[in-house]
């Protein structure tokens, strides 16, 4: 990990505590999988879910003689990350042997990458916000190294009393590790840190990013320090598999450590795990240091070469990323940056909105999105892959609004019904009678007769034109919500003469 300091103390960010103010420094290490059919050094199948030991092969389960062979599909995956990180990107790297005991790890041995690694520094620019006043700030977060590695097997403490069984389906998983620089001071930012960085995963397909099945965990370095002064001792939480977990940790350990030097005493630099239970860190053991671990280059594994062509090649077929994304929305079809932010927030989301907003106005496609379709998707638990209601269905109902078929309100009626029942919104429209009434002499009648009811409220509105607003809501009201709403508030103010 890094020691430059890259950033000034941010009085928002500090954190009160009896002696003065701390400020937190925080550095992740995430650790990605890679989206692959086959494993790193195997041709054992990656399938989540699979039988305990199904997904194994004799180079997994280090049987002897058994050497590895690179995966070059694992190889691309990790080049475009590191393209999608902004990162340089190492034309030679090398594989080594880290040594320690798993009893989940058959060779006794991780094949990672040490000093050479396959990707080298770039940046991951995170949103943070909104202040008081509404407002994000952009941050920079440095990126050390992206490197691969293979991952272990699988403890099982809870099928037996008194013995643990071991499932190597995992075991030779081909990670990404992607080890950020000591550049976050708030659990907001490594929360936005690891949101946008599996977000930039997940449209690069190099990572499925689910994080309740293991695919993307983060192993959270904190320390404490007083403003602007010399780094603290730091203490590394292995395997958070939770960005909301990441925050509780980080929370807990910074007051954890304040509290343990404000009282005299030193940090221990170690390894905890984060009990989600209790919402606190527990010591795990000592902290390793890389001598540890004993690295050496892996002799069964040649140097990794390849040359700035096929670099180039990979480079040339990325997708469009999140950033550049956003500015295009608010570039092309006048989005805020917030709501475009939302947008872009998951690619599911963005392809979803743009097929919504293909030849239709873009703010308006935007606010259905965010705040009707996306807000019940959450309401209901739902993602936007498991929508009721496709693009085009929402897109049909846009286009009748457009057309003058139906109004607002109505269109809130029908999306609700294509949620619950779904079909096609304008035969909805057809066979249910939900055009809006567009006919000025029907609507001319409902206001004369609300006008003729209610005398004294036609005297207060002459007083206080904005008491128009009650007659408009009285005839949609009389209507059934039907009648064309501007043709109403004009025919209104007509009537009363306020024009």
């Amino acid at each position: 990990m890094s020691i430059v300091d890259t950033r000034t103390p941010d009085p928002k960010r500090l954190i009160p505590g009896a002696t003065g103010d701390w400020e937190i420094i925080i550095g992740l290490e995430v650790h990605a999988q890679v989206l692959s059919e086959s494993k790193l050094f195997s041709g054992a199948a990656t399938t989540f879910g699979a039988a305990p030991n199904a997904n194994v092969s004799l180079v997994d389960a280090a049987m002897p003689g058994m050497l590895p062979v690179i995966n070059e599909e694992c190889v691309r995956q990790a080049i475009r990350s590191g393209l999608g990180l902004k990162a340089g990107i190492n034309l030679r790297s090398v594989f080594d042997r880290k040594n320690y005991f798993y009893p989940d790890l058959p060779q006794g041995y991780q094949i990672s990458q040490y000093k050479q690694p396959i990707v080298g520094e770039g940046e991951v620019v995170i949103s943070v916000g909104p202040d008081r006043e509404g407002r994000f700030e952009d941050i920079p977060v440095g990126i050390e190294r992206l490197h691969l590695e293979q991952d272990a097997g699988k403890s099982l403490h809870d099928q037996h009393a008194t013995m643990s069984y071991v499932d190597l389906n995992r075991s030779g998983v081909a990670l990404m590790e992607i080890v950020s620089k000591p550049d976050m001071r708030s659990a907001d930012e490594a929360k936005a840190y690891v949101t946008k960085l599996r977000s930039i995963l997940r449209y690069l397909g190099t990572c499925d990013g689910n994080m309740d099945e293991g695919s993307l965990r983060a192993d959270v370095n904190v320390s404490v320090r007083k403003p602007g002064g010399a780094f603290g001792t730091r203490c590394e939480i292995k395997n958070v598999n939770s960005i909301r977990f990441i925050g509780q940790a980080i929370d807990y350990e910074a007051r954890r450590q304040i509290g343990i030097l404000e009282d005299g005493g030193k940090i221990d630099q170690e390894t905890r795990l984060f009990d989600p239970n209790k919402g606190e860190t527990r010591s795990m053991r000592s902290k390793e240091e890389a001598h540890d671990y004993r690295y050496f280059p892996d002799p069964d594994l040649l140097p990794l070469e390849f040359d700035q062509a096929y670099v180039d090649d990979l480079a040339r077929d990325l997708p469009e990323l999140p950033d550049p994304k956003r500015d295009r929305l608010v570039s092309s079809l006048g989005l805020s940056v917030y709501d475009a932010s939302i947008l872009v927030s998951e690619k599911s989301i963005a392809d979803y909105f743009e097929q919504v907003a293909a030849g239709r106005d873009g703010k308006t496609a935007a606010n259905w999105v965010i705040n009707d379709l996306l807000g019940l998707l959450n309401k209901n638990g739902k993602t936007i892959e498991e929508s009721p209601v496709s693009p085009s269905q929402l897109g049909e109902v846009i286009d009748l609004i457009k057309e003058g078929v139906i109004s607002g309100k109505i269109a809130k009626d029908l999306f609700e019904i294509v949620w619950t029942e779904g079909g096609a919104p304008r035969q909805i429209v057809e066979a249910r009678g939900m055009k809006q009434v567009t006919d000025t002499g029907a609507i001319e009648k409902a206001v004369d007769e609300i006008i003729a009811a209610n005398p004294d409220k036609v005297e207060q509105a002459r007083a206080k034109p904005t008491m128009a607003g009650w007659f408009v809501g009285q005839v949609m009201k009389a209507t059934g919500g039907k009648a064309n709403p501007q043709a109403v508030n004009d025919l209104v103010k007509a009537k009363l003469g306020l024009e």
